[in-house]
C-alpha cells in the first residue's frame, strides 16, 4: 500500500489515541453502523485533505469500514499527529501522506498525491485540495461527484470559484451548518485555542488584555472563553454589525491601531490577510504574544515581523522569540499557523464527533445524490443537521419536546 509517513513504528501509540477518541464520538459510531450496513460507499474513492488527528482518524476509519477507498493528506504542515498517521496505515488500511513539520514543497506534493488518485468525492479543510484540483487537474475535476468543505476559509475560496464560473462539481459547505458553527467554531475553537496558548507558554490568563481580531463564530468562542479565564477582552472588527454584537456582549471594541498599544495576547480569527501588520507590531508593548486561529498563516504579517527583528530565537517546540530593532520582544506561537493544532491537539473529540458526523453523512448524501446536483456551493441539507443533533442528544440521554398536532397546525396557518 502506498503511503508517506514519519515512522510506521509509532502505530501502536496512535491506535490507542484513536480508540480513546472514538469513545467520545458516539454519534459517529452510530452513523458508522448505518453506513457499514447500507454498503452505499463500497468502491467509492475518497480523497481528503484534513488535519491528521485522532479525531480525523475516526472519520476516515468509518468511511473505510463502510467500503470506501480513502486517501488522506494533511491540511496543515504542523497539525499531523505522526503516531495517528502510522496507525491509519498499519491498522485501518488508509493511504496517508502526512508528516508533522512538512516543508511547503512536501505539503503541496502530498496534496497533489491525493488529487491524482482520481477521486469520486473530496473532503477538504481550507480549500487547498479543491483549488489544486481545479488549477492543475481539470480532467479529474470534471469527473468528481462532489466535495465537502470543513472550514470557513475553504468555503470562501470555493464560493470565489463558483462566482468565477470555474467550479466543476458541487461542494457542500459543511462548515456553514449551524450545528457545526455553534459547537465546533465557537465551543471547540474557544477551548482549544486557550489549550494551545497554555501548552506553549504556561502563562496566567487572568488579568491579561487579550485582543481578538474578528467576531465571527470562532472569535466569539475565543472571546467568551478568555473572559471566563479572567482576561480583559478587546475585539477588533471590520463588520459594523459584528462589532455592535461584540459591544453588546460586553467586550471592548476598538480598531487594531488602538488595541495594538494595550494588548498582551493577540489572536487573529478573521480568515483574512495581514490583520496584524508592521504598523501594529511597531507600537506593541514588549513581551506580547501573537497567535492565529484562522486557517492559514497569513493573518499575521510574518514578513513584516521578520523585517522588524534583528534576531529570532526558538524557545520551545511552538514558540519563537523575536528581538525587534526597537528593543522590544515579540513572541510568535506556532509559526503563525493554527495555534490550537500547531501547539495542542485541536478540538476535543466530543466537538469533532458532531463535525465529522456531518462530514460522514454529507459524503453519504453525495454518493447517492451528487450526480443530480448542479455545480455550485450548497448548504448542508437540513435533515442531515437535524439527524446529527438528534443522534447526539440520544447518545447523551437527553430528551426534548415534540409539537402537538394543534401546535404544528398553528405555526403553519396564516390566520
Amino acid at each position: 500500500m502506498d503511503f508517506w509517513i514519519k515512522d510506521i513504528g509509532l502505530a501502536d501509540e496512535g491506535r490507542k489515541k484513536i480508540e480513546w477518541a472514538m469513545i467520545h464520538m458516539p454519534t459517529l459510531e452510530l452513523i458508522r453502523q448505518e453506513l457499514v450496513e447500507s454498503e452505499e460507499l463500497r468502491g467509492v474513492k475518497i480523497a481528503a485533505c484534513l488535519h491528521v488527528t485522532k479525531e480525523t482518524a475516526n472519520l476516515v476509519r468509518v468511511l473505510r469500514e463502510a467500503g470506501a477507498e480513502v486517501y488522506l493528506a494533511a491540511s496543515n504542515p504542523l497539525s499531523t499527529q505522526d503516531d495517528v498517521a502510522a496507525a491509519l496505515v498499519k491498522y485501518y488500511d488508509i493511504h496517508v501522506y502526512a508528516k508533522r513539520g512538512e516543508s511547503e514543497t512536501e505539503y503541496h506534493t502530498m496534496v497533489r498525491k491525493v488529487a491524482e488518485v482520481k477521486p469520486d468525492i473530496v473532503i477538504d479543510d481550507g480549500g487547498d485540495l479543491i483549488v489544486t484540483i481545479h488549477e492543475e487537474y481539470e480532467d479529474i475535476a470534471k469527473e468528481i461527484i462532489g466535495g465537502s468543505e470543513e472550514t470557513t476559509t475553504g468555503v470562501i475560496r470555493e464560493k470565489a470559484l463558483e462566482r468565477a464560473g470555474k467550479l466543476q462539481f458541487p461542494v457542500i459547505a459543511t462548515n456553514d451548518a449551524l450545528i457545526k458553527r455553534i459547537v465546533d467554531n465557537r465551543y471547540g475553537t474557544g477551548q482549544s485555542v486557550i489549550d494551545g496558548i497554555l501548552r506553549a507558554t504556561n502563562i496566567l490568563i487572568a488579568g491579561k488584555t487579550v485582543v481578538v481580531a474578528g467576531y465571527g463564530y470562532v472569535g466569539r468562542g475565543i472571546a467568551m472563553r478568555m473572559r471566563g479565564m479572567g482576561a480583559n477582552v478587546v475585539v477588533t472588527e471590520v463588520d459594523p454589525i459584528k462589532a455592535l454584537e461584540a459591544y453588546y456582549d460586553g467586550f471592548s471594541v476598538m480598531s487594531m491601531d488602538h488595541a495594538a498599544r494595550i494588548g498582551d495576547i493577540f489572536i487573529t480569527a478573521t480568515g483574512n490577510i495581514n490583520v496584524i501588520r508592521e504598523e501594529h507590531i511597531s507600537i506593541m508593548k514588549s513581551g506580547v504574544i501573537l497567535c492565529n486561529a484562522g486557517h492559514f498563516n497569513v493573518e499575521i504579517d510574518l514578513s513584516a515581523l521578520s523585517r522588524l527583528a534583528e534576531k529570532v530565537e526558538k524557545i520551545n517546540y511552538c514558540m519563537d522569540k523575536y528581538y525587534l530593532r526597537n528593543g522590544n520582544i515579540v513572541y510568535l506561537l506556532g509559526e503563525g499557523r493554527l495555534v490550537n493544532l500547531a501547539c495542542a491537539e485541536g478540538h476535543p473529540s466530543e466537538v469533532m464527533n458532531i463535525s465529522f458526523s456531518l462530514q460522514a453523512l454529507v459524503v453519504s448524501y453525495l454518493a447517492k445524490k451528487g450526480r443530480e446536483l448542479e455545480r455550485g456551493v450548497y448548504m448542508v441539507p437540513k435533515e442531515i443537521e437535524e439527524r446529527v443533533a438528534t443522534l447526539t442528544l440520544k447518545a447523551k440521554g437527553v430528551t426534548i419536546d415534540k409539537m402537538t398536532d394543534e401546535q404544528r397546525e398553528y405555526v403553519t396557518r396564516w390566520i
